[in-house]
């Protein structure tokens, strides 16, 4: 059962039903049949007993002085009257002086009304229906036979069942057959969308199923498989951004390293030359492994696994770690690090994952901005906003809407060569989404500002890993 197609299950399950109800609408046709014949035939004799009754009392002596019976004349059935005894006084003579009631019979018969079937009174083997009752006339107790054959009622009832019997199966294979083609004419859809399903490819991740026009179930299994085929034709271009934009950034890095491991190998070159090319070649080494960690983070959001191990984290105590890490930096550079929180500010958090994306934040300020640095912590809502802004140019206009989407970086910074994969952005956004808060950047009167959103300590924390609109996935 399990391989049959489905149309022929249906067609079975509705033939079984059929079966069943046509059984059962057979069986209670046939008996309802059955009882009005009888409740006839019992009229029948009831009716002809009483005109018989009336015949005797009217005349000495019954059938007789009466002269033939009206009722035997008509060929309804035959009659018989019997005296106390049990000897016949008078018949039809479709029965003669035979009599028809037994001794037991005929005591009953004495007491009250008695209705029984016999075979043989007429034919050989025909069933017949009698009705005796008792009868006071001319001060004799008499017994009055009335009786009818039952071949007709007998025919009636063959020619019913062979009728169920013939036209039961007929309408059972009919019905199956009007079954199986409205199963088939409603599965008819699903082999449509089951073929054109067969032949999307991944070089037409366009082709959408064909949707019946009727809003049922069909229809919007339909519309929720095509907006399925959306999803994953989204998700197969990201793909793709994705894998072309790794190669993109990865090939300048690994080019730079090829060429100066070859200029490291030719003759001639000088110690001081060596340890140059080694040391450049070390560095694009770190960029190759920091841009492989980006990756394996951005990858992770995306399949919804970022790991976040929450603990409880000062605010000001989160920002002056990620000051430390940068003010050697900052001092070169001769810009300053700059901390704005007031103490008390705690936040549910995983330290790492956190001091990774300010550290993105505050990277991209000391690269591109210009001006001191400040880090800033403030409440709002039942939320706690970080801060990382800078005096310099900001972002440009057209550039704030898509900061946080991967491998973007403004052209400015692309001009100014400053390196950066243009992860860093995506990967603040990954980790903020990953303790359900989000980021986002905004444009100041005097630079830029960039701004995580995060739940405070104590708040129920829901964390959403599925990868959100401002990130595209792979």
């Amino acid at each position: 059962m399990r391989r049959l197609p489905i149309r022929i299950k249906l067609t079975l399950a509705f033939a079984g039903v059929m079966a069943v109800v046509l059984v059962a609408v057979g069986m209670v046709l046939y008996l309802r049949f059955e009882t009005d014949l009888r409740a006839s035939v019992d009229r029948g004799l009831r009716s002809r007993a009483g005109d018989l009754t009336a015949l005797v009392r009217q005349a000495d002596s019954g059938l007789t002085d009466s002269g033939s019976s009206p009722l035997s004349e008509q060929g309804e059935g035959f009659a018989q009257i019997l005296n106390e005894e049990g000897r016949v006084i008078d018949a039809t003579a479709e029965v003669g002086r035979r009599r028809l009631l037994d001794e037991t019979a005929l005591a009953e018969a004495r007491a009250g009304t008695l209705t029984l079937q016999r075979r043989g009174v007429l034919d050989e083997g025909e069933p017949t229906q009698l009705l005796a009752t008792p009868v006071r006339a001319q001060d004799q107790a008499l017994v009055i036979v009335v009786g009818t054959s039952l071949g007709a009622s007998e025919e009636s009832l063959e020619s019913l069942r062979a009728l169920l019997l013939v036209g039961g199966p007929a309408a059972l294979l009919l019905a199956s057959l009007a079954g199986y083609g409205v199963a088939a004419a409603a599965l008819r859809p699903v082999e449509a969308m089951r073929r054109r399903a067969a032949q999307i490819e991944d070089a037409e991740p366009e082709q959408r199923l064909p949707v019946a026009a009727a809003d049922d179930e069909i229809g919007r299994l339909g519309e929720t498989l095509n907006a399925m085929l959306d999803r994953l034709e989204a998700s197969l271009a990201r793909e793709r951004t994705f894998v072309a934009d790794a190669s993109h950034e990865l090939r300048t890095p690994l080019a730079i390293l090829k060429s100066e491991l070859e200029l490291a190998l030719r003759a001639g070159r000088t110690k001081e030359e060596l340890v140059d090319a080694l040391r450049s070649a070390a560095e694009e080494t770190d960029r190759l492994a920091q841009l492989a960690e980006d990756l394996l983070v951005i990858a992770r959001s995306d399949r919804g696994r970022l790991p976040v191990r929450l603990s409880r984290v000062d605010a000001r105590d989160l920002l002056e770690g990620v000051r430390e890490r940068f003010i050697r930096r900052a001092e070169q550079e001769g810009r300053a690090l700059e901390i704005s929180a007031q103490p008390g500010i705690a936040l549910s958090i995983d330290p790492l994952r956190m001091e990774q994306a300010l550290g993105n934040v505050v990277d991209n300020a000391l690269r591109y901005g210009a001006g001191p640095v400040c880090l800033a912590a403030v409440e709002s809502d039942g939320a706690v906003e970080l801060r990382v802004s800078d005096r310099g140019e900001g972002f440009p206009p057209a550039f704030v809407d898509q900061a946080f989407q991967r491998f973007t970086r403004a052209d400015d910074a692309r001009g100014r060569g400053g390196g950066g994969s243009g992860l860093g952005l995506a990967i603040v956004d990954a980790i903020a989404r990953a303790h359900g808060g989000r980021a986002g950047a905004r444009e100041r009167h005097d630079g830029a500002e960039v701004w995580l959103e995060l739940p405070k300590a104590g708040a129920e924390v829901a964390p959403v890993l599925a990868p959100s609109s401002s990130v595209p996935d792979r």
